[in-house]
This record gives C-alpha cells, sequence and structure tokens, in this order.
C-alpha cells in the first residue's frame, strides 16, 4: 500500500516539469489565500492537536498556530513566490578543444522526504519550497500535530485540483512509525531525507536511512559576552535569544561571560525576569546574581548543564577568563548551529567569526535572526549543520541539485 503512494509521488513529480514559473506562483500564491479563508477550519484542527498537549510541555509553542503566525506562513508562502526561480540555470558553462559544449544546469531533486516533530507550519513551508523548485514531497509529520498537518494537506489539495494539478506532489504519510520505517528505506523513490526536530530524531534517521539525509541538527546555542562587550546591547540580545520563541533551535541556550564583567551580569540578565526566566549558573555567576536575580529562578549547574537544548524559558550561565576559553567551550558543547559574541573589539569578533565551528556566526546581533525568512529566502526547510553539501538555512537553492548537458556534433573519444 506504502509502495503504491510512493509510486504515485515519483510520477507526479515528474509532472512537475512540465508546470511553468508562473503558474507555480499561482497555486502558491492561491494557496497563501486559502490560508486566510480557511484560517478557522485550521485552527479547529489544530486546537483538537493542542488539547492533548500539556501546555508547560516545550513543544506546546511549536504546535500552536494562531491567526497571527497563520498570515506570517501566508506572507511567506507569497515571498517564496516572488522570488526568482533556481530552476534552469546555467551554473557552469564551456566548450571543449573537441567542440564539445558542456554546461551545468540547476535542476530538481525529484522526490524529498520530510520528517518532522510537532511543528504544523513545516508543513506549509515545505510545501511552497518545494513546489517552487519542482520537487514532490513526502511529509512524515508527528502524531501531536497529525489533525493540523492532514487539514493542511486537505487545504493544499484542493487547491492543487483546482489548478488541474497531481495533488500526489505532497502526500502526508501516516503519523506511525511503521511509516518513518517505510520512508527511510524507500531507495528507487525518494531522493533525498531531510529530518527537522530534536537530537534524537535526527540521530535514528541518520543511523537508519537507506536513502540520502542531509541533518537539519539540533540547535545548543551560546552567546559570549566579551571583556567590553557593551552591556545595553548584551541585555537586548541575550533577552531577545532567550525569550522570542525559547522552543525554536535558534534559542539561547548558554551566555559564556567573562569573568571581568560579572559584576554586569544583574544587568545583562534583568529583562529576563519578565519572562521568568531560570538561570543555571556555575558558581562565579550564581554568586554575582545572588540577591540581584529572583532567588527561586536560580539554579545550580551540573554535569548535565551545559550542552543541552533547553527548548523552555531556561539559561545556563558559564564564567570564562578569555575568548580562547569561550572558543573552548563552544567547541566542546555547541551543535555547530549559531553563536554569537558581544564584543567592541573587532579582533576578537573577527577571530569569533574564524575560529567557531557553526552554520551562521554573529557578531553583536542575536540567533534569533537564523531563519529562512529573516535571511531573505522566503522559509526554510532546515537549518543544516553538516558541512557536506548545504549549510544553515535551506531554502530554494538548497533543495536543487545539477545534471551536466553537453552538446556535440560528432565528436568520437579516441
Amino acid at each position: 500500500m506504502m509502495e503504491l503512494t510512493f509510486k504515485k509521488v515519483k510520477k507526479a513529480g515528474k509532472s512537475l516539469a512540465l508546470i511553468s514559473d508562473f503558474k507555480r506562483n499561482e497555486v502558491l500564491n492561491a494557496v497563501a489565500d486559502a490560508i486566510a479563508t480557511h484560517k478557522d477550519e485550521i485552527l479547529r484542527a489544530n486546537a483538537e492537536d493542542l488539547a492533548w498537549m500539556d501546555r508547560s510541555n516545550p513543544l506546546y509553542d511549536r504546535l500552536q498556530l494562531t491567526e497571527e503566525r497563520l498570515r506570517g506562513i501566508a506572507s511567506d508562502m507569497r515571498h517564496v513566490a516572488m522570488l526568482p526561480s533556481p530552476l534552469g540555470k546555467t551554473l557552469m558553462e564551456k566548450t571543449l578543444d573537441n567542440g564539445l559544449r558542456l554546461r551545468r544546469v540547476s535542476v530538481p531533486f525529484g522526490v524529498i522526504g520530510m520528517i518532522y516533530e510537532a511543528r504544523p507550519n513545516v508543513t506549509f513551508d515545505v510545501f511552497s519550497l518545494c513546489f517552487k523548485t519542482g520537487n514532490a514531497c513526502l511529509l512524515k509529520g508527528g502524531r501531536d500535530a497529525d489533525a493540523s498537518n492532514r487539514a493542511i494537506v486537505e487545504l493544499i489539495h484542493d487547491v492543487l485540483n483546482k489548478y488541474g494539478i497531481d495533488p500526489y506532489v505532497v502526500e502526508l504519510l501516516p503519523a506511525t512509525h511503521e511509516s518513518t520505517a517505510l520512508l527511510l528505506n524507500a531507495v528507487g523513490y525518494v531522493d533525498l531525507c531531510i529530518p527537522r526536530g530534536g537530537k534524537k530524531l535526527i540521530e535514528f534517521v541518520r543511523d537508519n536511512a537507506k536513502v540520502p539525509v542531509i541533518e537539519t541538527g539540533a540547535g545548543v546555542v551560546n552567546t559570549y559576552f566579551d571583556k567590553d562587550g557593551d552591556t545595553a546591547i548584551g541585555a537586548r540580545i541575550i533577552n531577545n535569544a532567550k525569550t522570542r520563541r525559547p522552543s525554536v533551535c535558534n534559542a539561547l541556550d548558554c551566555l559564556l561571560i567573562h569573568a571581568d564583567r560579572l559584576s554586569d551580569l544583574p544587568e545583562l540578565c534583568a529583562p529576563l525576569t519578565a519572562h521568568d526566566v531560570r538561570l543555571v549558573c556555575d558558581e562565579m555567576a550564581y554568586s554575582a546574581l545572588q540577591g540581584k536575580y529572583p532567588s527561586q529562578l536560580l539554579a545550580h549547574a551540573d554535569d548535565d548543564t551545559f550542552g543541552t537544548e533547553f527548548m523552555d524559558y531556561v539559561l545556563a550561565i558559564k564564567t570564562v577568563s578569555s575568548l580562547d576559553e569561550a572558543l573552548e567551550h563552544i567547541d566542546r558543547y555547541g551543535s555547530c548551529h549559531s553563536e554569537c559574541i558581544v564584543t567592541k573589539t573587532q579582533l576578537n569578533a573577527i577571530k569569533f567569526q574564524a575560529e567557531v565551528d557553526a552554520a551562521c556566526v554573529y557578531v553583536n546581533a542575536p540567533t534569533s535572526f537564523t531563519d529562512g525568512a529573516q535571511f531573505g529566502l522566503g522559509a526554510e526547510i532546515g537549518i543544516s549543520t553538516q558541512k557536506l553539501g548545504p549549510r544553515g538555512p535551506m531554502a530554494l537553492e538548497e533543495i536543487t541539485t545539477y545534471k551536466w548537458l553537453i552538446d556535440g556534433n560528432g565528436q568520437i573519444r579516441e
């Protein structure tokens, strides 16, 4: 039964090659319009999912859709429609001495499998990016978001049918472990699989897939406040990176502070009290905050504190004696996602950006900007933390590949 679905999706993907970019954009705008006209149905389905999840669960915020978030999703989809197509671009061209003309041209991957957790917005994002790039997509969402995902895919299918497009260009698989296993083993049907979620999900996909995988890593994110960092700028950056949306992968997990600036730590952390952020500190940071930050929100760090992606209103704080010590900490505990330095010293900023091994490295700006839409890419299919292939926010160009086109006139190889 599942193999039949895979075959239909692969066939539908090939039909995308016959659709003009103008029509693709028209469909994307129509889906964006449908989000507005059918928001009540989507929100009802989302409420059904939310009813099964404890509000204290860090994933609750990821799962939740609101009218404002739906407007943002529709806006991102329209932005994708406005972007130039990445397909059919001549990436390289040359003529050999024997007269053969060689061109390297961008093309779709074919069928992209997406495995993700309780994030129904991903359903829209993946469809918009895959459809724009001529890729069919097989979606395997989490059980927590199944009602939301099904309402979203039903809406997309309705629009596709109105435009005479095979709805199998996007298909949602059952939210079961069996579906995950079959997708990971769909050799010959799935050209690329992208996991998007927590560390356990990503490691499971990497370790069990027989189809090619691009890792979108978990975000263990650090910000280093340097010896001459600006306190006002630092406080804004720390607060925004931690509290804007603590459940997302670009949220701040650990503040590294130079020992000479511990007296400024209460001021740096003061804005966090508005969100009751719990601070888990090493001894020096704890002493600096004691009596100057709510005692019920202060805790001592242990061996498991650093290197944890909290996805909640929790922030680790570590005192370091130098930039080099901060770099060593990031090298040990970071996840190659996003890292930040707050400094006035240009040489330290240059050293930090040169030596930190991460997809996105910031100077005096919060890691909350690590996002496809914020980078002007329209949306993202994930944040790749690996080095082979795309890295950072993956959007249109990152989900295309290329092929060589060779034109001759009867040449033969001697």
